[in-house]
């Protein structure tokens, strides 16, 4: 005959293996769905890395895929670059930027291209495609987020 407490013991044993085991499987497929997400992630990285890579090598222009649609990439300034290899809003923007005379501020370039600059997100494209043209040293940021023309030695 079976001891009814021992019984008990096991079936209550029983339910907290069978209750760690749901928890168990659940983490798991939390794990295991976050891990396909990174591995998602890791493949865009890689190709949004190669483009990138693509991008700096070539001193021409060359499309990119946004949204589906294809835009132009504001190629990195080389030695040999000329400016009409910018898009038409970049020149005009590089223009600007020189005819102030000093360092020029998102406000002074945005009133000279008739953009309403009491309105600040009207300012922040403007700011966007500045900061993109220091990074990629057709321009230079000064500290204090005012911009100069770069000079290529």
């Amino acid at each position: 005959m079976l001891d009814p407490e021992l019984l008990e013991r096991i079936t209550e044993r029983r339910a907290e293996l069978d209750d760690l085991e749901a928890q168990l499987t659940e983490q798991l497929t939390k794990v295991r769905s976050e891990r396909d997400e990174l591995a998602v992630a890791e493949r865009v990285l890689e190709r949004v890395s190669e483009e990138i890579a693509g991008e700096r090598g070539s001193v021409s222009p060359s499309p990119g895929q946004v949204a589906g649609r294809a835009v132009m990439l504001v190629p990195h300034r080389g030695p040999d670059a000329q400016e009409t290899i910018l898009p038409p809003d970049y020149q005009r923007i590089l223009n600007v930027v020189r005819q102030v005379g000093g360092p020029a501020t998102v406000r002074q370039v945005g009133e000279t291209l008739g953009v309403d600059v009491s309105v600040k997100s009207k300012l922040e494209p403007l700011r966007g495609k500045l900061i993109r043209l220091a990074d990629r040293s057709w321009l230079r940021k000064q500290p204090d987020g005012r911009f100069t023309p770069a000079c290529i030695v």
